[in-house]
């Protein structure tokens, strides 16, 4: 049997690898509007290889920890934004490539109100709001192409939650 995966808090040092972790924290990059609104500025490293961006809305049952991780996916040609229109946390499983399959996964949990841009081609798991349904606003490429890949594992890896 293999270890459980821990979810980690998500932060943006840790995600790195993966992508980016979107939310107003820390001082804004400028004050706009007459200085009435903070701009958090270019946040995402958002790319495509052909087409062009897209804003499509989600909405996603709950899920519940221990999480039972069976499927991972990738789009390598685009990246893939999240951000939650509920403030409901996410878990984030994400993983490094390994001659086309994911390797080494492991977990995040988002606090309310962070979301998150995957990087082109990170293998990571299904959206999976915890506790609670979830609707999201995705940012990602619609145009020709597959631009889906998924991965299937043999035995399912469980996901618990951070612990004390």
């Amino acid at each position: 049997m293999t270890a459980p995966l821990i979810a980690q808090p998500l932060t943006a040092a840790a995600f790195a690898p993966y992508g980016d972790v979107l939310a107003v924290d820390g001082t804004p990059d400028r004050m706009i509007n007459a200085g009435l609104c903070g701009r958090f500025h270019d946040r995402a490293r958002l790319e495509f290889l052909d087409g062009r961006a897209g804003i499509s809305l989600f909405d996603a049952e709950a899920r519940h920890l221990p999480y039972s991780l069976d499927l991972m996916e990738r789009h390598p040609m685009g990246s893939q934004a999240f951000i939650p229109l509920d403030g409901v946390p996410m878990l984030l499983c994400v993983a490094t490539d390994e001659a086309g399959r994911p390797a080494r996964p492991c977990a995040f949990l988002s606090q309310p109100g962070q979301g998150v841009n995957l990087l082109r081609n990170v293998w990571h798991g299904v959206l999976a709001p915890i506790g609670r349904a979830g609707r999201y606003a995705v940012i990602d490429r619609i145009g020709p192409g597959d631009n889906l890949e998924e991965f299937h594992f043999d035995q399912p890896l469980t996901v618990e939650g951070p612990r004390p």
